[in-house]
């Protein structure tokens, strides 16, 4: 009996994960943010047979000057890929400590109607004090209350999710109705600091819930589909993949290639000389393509999937596309999404039921 395949995720906020990575991009810095580079790169991805591509946000810029800081959000950012794309899963990230858990879910329902169920959510924090000024909010002071900030946002987008009915939309035009009122449900969410009844704006997902992924030391594990975890060394990343309690696990992996042009020290090492590759708590890979097919042959013995922060789109993303996905499809440890198919189905993900449809009864019982 064969195992699962390995789903492979991608990280293609700006130019790299590295943050001089612009230095060694093969476009000037004003192409960063234009339509063309967001679909050239992810093209590129889904070409591949990547999985699932995800685009860090935050409401801070990313970076600091002399390195480029503009950044497009990336609920927007992922809208327009979803109209070029047709089979890759598209994940942004949404921090939800200050932003408003209605209008997120909003935001990512209709990402899913859009992509025609590709759609996916990483919830992060944000954890500098000028995000919440940014805002204008007051701060959310600690881990602790970040945390409770994420734990109501994520039950409030989920019962928002809910709050249609798949069959609430009736397009009648012999009855000039549009939908049925018995089918739309308010969710009366009260919490430590806000309440939200609803119902939604938007139609439930075609996936009935958006993808969410997250890490399970931040989100309780019930409220994620995907943990997201990392470690140093392989064995504390296999060891907080057996903790996670998701129903799949990806680990978090930094890669830095060996290109035909330079080794992937020497492009480290090149752009460790304007800035430091910052420690994130991640696996970190930093060597040829063979040795990534190794360790992530051996990661999927432990996790479901993996997602790579390359040093340096530019560079790695042509590798790990003409070397690294190959040999994984070689050696059957991975399988391209099929056009057509929700990512829950992709990822071997139930699609959810409703939680209010069972008190819902049909007519002919009322």
């Amino acid at each position: 009996m064969s195992r699962p395949a390995l789903h492979l995720a991608v990280e293609l906020d700006g130019d790299g994960a590295h943050p001089t990575a612009w230095r060694r991009a093969a476009h000037a810095p004003d192409q960063l943010l234009t339509p063309r580079r967001v679909a050239e790169v992810a093209a590129v991805a889904e070409n591949a047979g990547f999985t699932l591509i995800t685009l860090d946000d935050g409401v801070l810029p990313p970076g600091a000057s002399p390195n480029p800081v503009g950044r497009i959000g990336a609920v927007e950012r992922a809208a327009f890929v979803a109209a070029s794309t047709s089979s890759i899963g598209i994940a942004p990230v949404v921090p939800i400590t200050y932003a408003e858990p209605f209008h997120v879910s909003s935001q990512l329902a209709s990402l899913d109607h859009v992509s025609a169920g590709r759609a996916g959510w990483v919830v992060t924090e944000e954890e500098r004090p000028e995000a919440a000024r940014a805002w204008g909010r007051p701060l959310v002071d600690g881990a602790d209350a970040r945390a409770r900030e994420s734990r109501d946002g994520l039950e409030v987008a989920r019962a928002l999710w809910d709050s249609w009915e798949d069959d609430a939309v009736v397009r009648s035009v012999a009855t000039s109705r549009y939908l049925d009122r018995e089918r739309l449900h308010y969710i009366d969410f009260t919490g430590e600091t806000y309440a939200v009844k609803g119902p939604a704006i938007v139609p439930r997902p075609p996936q009935g819930q958006v993808v969410v992924l997250g890490r399970p030391d931040r989100v309780p594990a019930a409220q994620l589909d995907v943990g997201l975890v990392g470690g140093p060394d392989l064995a504390s990343v296999t060891a907080a993949a057996a903790a996670a309690g998701t129903a799949r696990v990806f680990a978090e992996v930094e890669v830095a290639l060996d290109t035909p042009d330079a080794t992937a020290a020497d492009r480290v090492a090149d752009l460790e000389r304007h800035g430091p590759w910052p420690d994130r708590g991640r696996l970190r890979h930093i060597g040829s393509a063979g040795q990534l097919v190794e360790l992530l042959g051996e990661l999927s013995r432990h996790v479901d999937g993996v997602r790579l922060h390359p040093l340096v789109l530019d560079e790695d993303l042509a590798v790990l596309s003409r070397l690294v996905l190959p040999a994984l499809s070689e050696r059957r440890l991975t399988a391209r999404p099929l056009p057509g198919t929700s990512l829950r189905t992709t990822l071997g993900l139930a699609r959810p039921a409703n939680r209010f449809a069972a008190v819902s009864l049909p007519e002919d019982a009322r």
